[in-house]
């Protein structure tokens, strides 16, 4: 991807729209912050970061997991075809949505699940992000990532993960690299912690 475009956009999307009225004023601040039901939109750098590691291309099919604020979504949307994301509370799922579309996004399709099992109906997916940790690896969602696809995962404990890069070449290997320790909120359902303990 484009990286001096994707710094342009990073400089020019406002973190606020994201954010409740509460935390508007906090927008500028490079620092998870809480979007309601347990949940936070990440810190600005990392969404950055994550976005450059999956490095979405214009004809790229991405799936994202946890549409949280829609913030990270945005980020999806700006550079790929199309973006299929999912999340599991309605109401966030909802107030993405309504923001999105305000910045004139229509590529954007929504799902309220836990994401755990993905999209099966849409794969394969040249690229997949999941913004909440797992416990371990998520097997189904690397089964629907296409070849020559980009995963991006935190995989690991509650205390801290493994931001880790998982590609598949053309052959269907998998390869992974451990990129950095991060902190996420818990992906709900088969691969969250309370399935798998540590």
């Amino acid at each position: 991807m484009n990286e001096q475009a994707l710094k342009k956009f990073f400089e020019k999307l406002e973190r606020k729209i994201f954010l409740s009225n509460s935390y508007k004023e906090y927008a500028h601040i490079d620092s998870p912050l809480p979007i309601g039901y347990e949940q936070t939109i990440s810190q600005p750098s990392l969404v950055l970061e994550m976005t450059r590691i999956l490095s979405p291309e214009k004809e790229s099919k991405v799936l994202e997991i946890g549409t949280g604020s829609g913030y990270q979504t945005a980020f999806l949307a700006e550079f790929s075809a199309k973006v299929h994301t999912i999340e599991v509370i309605e109401e966030l799922s909802k107030q993405a949505k309504e923001k999105l579309s305000k910045l004139g996004y229509s590529n954007i399709f929504y799902k309220v699940s836990d994401g755990s099992s993905g999209w099966e109906e849409e794969a394969p997916f040249d690229r997949i992000i999941v913004t909440a940790a797992a416990g371990e690896k998520p097997k189904e969602l690397i089964k629907q990532l296409n070849v020559n696809g980009r995963m991006v995962v935190p995989v690991g404990p509650q205390i801290a993960q493994d931001l880790l890069l998982i590609t598949k070449d053309e052959k269907g290997k998998i390869k992974e690299e451990k990129l950095m320790k991060v902190r996420f909120v818990e992906m709900v359902g088969t691969y969250g912690w309370e399935t798998n303990r540590f």
